[in-house]
């Protein structure tokens, strides 16, 4: 083992299966990770970079096998060779992993002492008063404010950037060498994921750690690693220092994965003049019956005005808890709100539930989570027919059948797919699916909230691509809330910045990214990293 290696993986297979019927999801990978520096492993969705990166802590699932001849060293010791005793000893003290979720990945029932805590204990340390000093010192480490409030608070009452630090505080804990993040800022917002990037690379250079870095994101690749590995279908297919790969990357997916990367701006349409939608001093408030004491009542969003034109795409941007969503939600009448939303002329503010049941077929929504929103219980060719069937359209079964199937070309998937579920198909096919249950209505808005956030950069581009197809062929005006900046640069033809419940800025996407005039405005595209 080269001394300047932390970490080496020699010819590492990984398979699922029985003996007699292996099936090889990583096939003979080798990576080297220097001393002090940032490696990153990128690719798509099922590429094999998380199941190699649990791999290197024996964290990989139970039905798979490693093959005898793979090897994992760590400082010049084989990882797959030591006993589960030896192995816990350097699990969480010498290497610490940062999940990608935290919300899911930190206990709910513990407050955030008791779960830095609860590392501390089992790497050694065991009097209550140097362990509580202990967690206060890491959370000021990574930045918390009020540490000694926030220790006694449970991962729902903290912001997604306070959970994520809360993370990199248990991987810090034990003062480890090397760190494997995966997927850490998936889930943030450009503005958090920009200072939980910082974070790290300041306590990179306080410490000395390595960073492993798993990730789809190539913006963050590009900006925060020194090296780069590019995985596709189990296999390493591409390294690199990170400026060759993007400069000069010689395989063909490596090449596409960087230029989808590169989304520029939408080029310009002269729209309709039509307005599909006006949104006029648009409230939505949350009151909250407090024990003893009055309604607290919590304003979300306060006096929105805008409209959008027939075939426009709006973009939402804003930090999490901006009033994004809620705003999507609140022109679809998904929750109750003040204020006049007007649809084609006609003001549905008012409309029970009916009168809006007949409307509904003119506006649909996308979620983000496919996987979250397709009912598991349905077959695709179910899901899709639902919306004919619940507004009572085409009853005759042959005719729905038929729409359906032109329906699943239009998003380009196969007609033999109506009768699989959903868990037989990747995030972007099921992604499709969920378009393709909207469209099915010939709805005139669409509200997209977060369609791409989880998906590669390869396959959020042909999302993208689909939706602009879709949108030209039937007219399709669109609202699309995003916290990436480059998906909103590509697909939007005006952009709407919304901050704390207000709109701060609405105007031309190019004027917005070229000349932007409001500070929060700036903030959150220098925060993007879009160069």
């Amino acid at each position: 083992m080269d001394n300047n290696n932390i970490l080496e993986i020699k010819n590492f297979s990984l398979s699922f299966g029985t003996s007699q019927n292996y099936k090889f999801i990583i096939d003979k990978i080798n990576i080297s990770i220097p001393k002090g520096k940032t490696s990153a492993i990128v690719g798509e969705s099922g590429s094999g970079k998380t199941l190699t990166a649990l791999s290197i802590l024996r964290l990989n699932p139970n039905s798979s096998n490693i093959s005898s001849d793979s090897e994992i060293f760590f400082n010049g010791i084989n990882l797959l060779k030591l006993n589960r005793k030896k192995l816990n000893n350097i699990r969480g003290s010498e290497i610490s992993m940062i999940f990608q979720e935290p919300l899911s990945s930190l206990n709910p029932l513990h407050t955030v002492e008791k779960q830095i805590s609860e590392i501390l204990i089992i790497h050694g340390l065991q009097k209550k008063e140097v362990i509580q000093n202990r967690v206060i010192e890491l959370l000021n480490r990574v930045r918390i404010s009020d540490p000694e409030i926030k220790i006694n608070r449970y991962p729902h009452q903290l912001s997604g950037g306070e959970r994520q630090r809360v993370m990199i505080a248990m991987a810090l804990a034990n003062e480890p060498s090397l760190i494997i993040a995966d997927e850490p800022t998936t889930a943030l917002d450009v503005t958090v994921q920009f200072e939980i990037l910082n974070l790290l690379r300041s306590l990179q250079a306080e410490m000395g750690l390595t960073i492993l870095f798993i990730t789809h994101d190539l913006g963050i690749v590009k900006n925060f690693s020194d090296y780069v590995y590019v995985m596709q279908n189990g296999q390493m297919i591409e390294e690199g220092y990170t400026e060759n790969i993007f400069n000069n990357p010689q395989n063909e997916y490596t090449k596409n994965l960087v230029t989808a990367k590169d989304l520029g701006f939408r080029n310009f349409r002269v729209l309709s003049s039509e307005k599909i939608l006006e949104v006029k001093k648009l409230e939505v408030k949350f009151e909250q019956n407090k024990l003893f004491s009055k309604k607290q009542t919590t304003r979300i969003l306060n006096g929105i005005d805008f409209e959008i034109k027939t075939g426009e795409t709006i973009g939402l941007v804003g930090e999490s808890g901006s009033g994004k969503t809620t705003l999507g939600l609140a022109i679809l009448r998904l929750i109750s709100s003040n204020g006049d939303i007007i649809f084609l002329g006609n003001s549905i503010s008012d409309k029970g539930f009916d009168a809006l049941k007949k409307e509904r077929r003119n506006f649909q929504i996308v979620f983000q989570d496919p996987f979250g929103s397709l009912s598991p219980r349905l077959t695709i060719g179910e899901i899709i027919e639902e919306g004919l069937i619940a507004q009572k359209i085409l009853l005759d079964r042959k005719e729905r059948l038929e729409l359906v199937k032109n329906t699943l070309n239009d998003v380009g998937l196969e007609v033999d797919f109506m009768n699989r579920y959903p868990h037989e198909f990747s995030g972007g096919q099921r992604q499709r699916i969920a378009i393709a249950r909207a469209i099915i209505l010939k709805p005139k808005l669409i509200v997209l909230d977060e369609p791409t956030s989880s998906l590669d950069t390869t396959v959020q581009l042909q999302i993208l691509d689909l939706l602009k197809e879709l949108q030209d062929r039937y007219h399709l005006s669109y609202l699309f809330i995003s916290h990436d900046l480059r998906v909103i640069r590509y697909i939007s033809d005006r952009v709407l910045v919304i901050n704390q419940g207000n709109i701060v800025e609405i105007d031309k996407t190019k004027n917005i990214f070229n000349s932007p005039k409001d500070n929060y405005t700036k903030k959150l595209i220098t925060s993007a990293m879009l160069n």
